[in-house]
This record gives structure tokens, sequence and C-alpha cells, in this order.
């Protein structure tokens, strides 16, 4: 069983009334296995509130930071257009109920001013989420593919072929909607000196407060693995991880 914990909104925006979502809503994108874990922990040291959340999991023992009822929305979605997580649709339009469910997620946290989520499935159902609230805003991170294969490898047994599709898969809709709109995408491979000085530009470029005093949320046991050593890559794949190279921060 995953624990949750459920911080509360600043009481200085809990009065206002008339509003049915939260004055401002950032996705944190990123595919699994990613550093979406840390980037979105970090950012919640320095004020970036998530609702309900996981603080603990078997695979990550500072917690996901996932919102387990969007997790659950998103998987609904993925199922609704014939996939799931490691079998992305093309295309994954929401229905009625999806986009019903997601409000009623939204006016949840509507007395939020600054509200946040992390699933690194909102990459493939992300159409819903603009049409919803099309003032959503993003920040992305990225890592090595054959860190990621090698991660996914040792959670859950998948080949090396299928984890850099699904690397590619991802990472071509961050790299489309940087594109579309630039936001902070960081380089989860950067040593632990360079992430924080990505970190303290992104806490400014979202205007967060100072941090909450509490551990760093980066540890070493967050990148197990690297892409050093790993395999030669497709050429695809290899092109798209030096796209990703040169927008990020």
């Amino acid at each position: 069983m995953q624990e949750v914990s459920e911080a509360r909104p600043d009481s200085s925006v809990a009065d206002e009334v008339g509003r049915d979502t939260p004055e401002r809503i950032i996705g944190i994108l990123g595919m699994h296995r990613s550093g979406t874990s840390y980037l979105t922990g970090s950012l919640q040291q320095y004020g970036l509130f998530l609702g309900e959340h996981h603080t603990f999991s078997k695979h990550n023992r500072r917690g996901n930071r996932e919102n387990q009822h969007i997790v659950d929305l998103h998987d609904s979605i993925l199922a609704a257009n014939g996939g799931a997580w490691d079998k992305p649709p093309k295309k994954a339009p929401w229905g009625p109920e999806h986009v019903a469910r997601a409000r009623e997620l939204l006016y949840e946290y509507r007395a939020a001013g600054l509200f946040g989520f992390k699933d690194p499935r909102a990459l493939i159902a992300l159409d819903g989420w603009k049409a919803l609230f099309p003032a959503l805003e993003f920040v992305g991170i990225f890592r090595h593919p054959n860190a990621v294969a090698a991660s996914l490898d040792k959670r859950q047994a998948k080949p090396w072929e299928e984890c850099v599709e699904l690397w590619y898969t991802y990472n071509r809709i961050l790299y489309r909607e940087y594109r579309k709109k630039k936001f902070p995408i960081i380089n989860f491979d950067a040593e632990e000196r360079v992430l924080d000085e990505k970190l303290s530009y992104v806490v400014g470029h979202l205007g967060l407060g100072e941090h909450n005093g509490e551990e760093k949320f980066f540890t070493d046991t967050l990148k197990n693995n690297t892409g050093e050593a790993g395999r030669p890559l497709p050429w695809k794949v290899r092109r798209l991880y030096r796209k990703l190279q040169k927008i990020c921060i």
C-alpha cells in the first residue's frame, strides 16, 4: 500500500469564491523513470501544491508524488483508446466522462493559487488537458534512453527495444509541445550541482517561494542507471535525444 499526503492550499486563497479551477496549473512532463519524481518533489519543497499524492512506493522511497486520481483518469483515457502506459495509442481523445472527472478533480483544488500534477501518462493525454485548461503551464525533464531502458528493465523486465521505443514516443510529444510554446526542460543526466542550478531557474520561472527547509529531495538513489555504457541507439532516438539536449535549460 502506498502512503499519500495531502497538503492544504494557503489560507490567503482559500476564501476566494466563484472559481472552478486552481488559478494556475503546472503540468510536470516527462517519460517514466526520467526524473519526474525528483522534479515534482523538489518543486513541492518550494511551495508547489500537489493536493493528494503518493509519498512512498516500493520503486521510489521518496514517493513518486503522483495524484492517484489523476493517474486513474489517464489510465481510463488510454484504455478507452485501446492502449496503456506501455502501449500508448497514437491518439487519446477524451470522452465526456473523462472531461467531467477532470473538472471534478480541478474543482476539488480550486482554492489553490498554484496547483501542480505529475504523471508521465499526461504526455499521451495532453490534448485533453490543454482543451480543458488552455492556460496550463509546463515544466519538463528527460533522461538518456539507455538509462530509462535500464530502469524499466529492472522494474518490469521490459526488452530494451520496447523501452527505447517508448522513450521515443513520450519524448517526441515533449519536444513537440516545447516547439509549440517554450517552457523549461531539465536534463536529468546532469550532475547534482548542475541540477541544483537548473532547479533554481525553474523555481524562479514559476514564481515559487523559499525552500521549506526539509532535506533536499534529490538523492543518489534516484539515479542508479546511466546511459554511458548502453547499447547503440536507433538513429531517430539518438537524433531526438540530441534535440532535447539543445533545448534544455
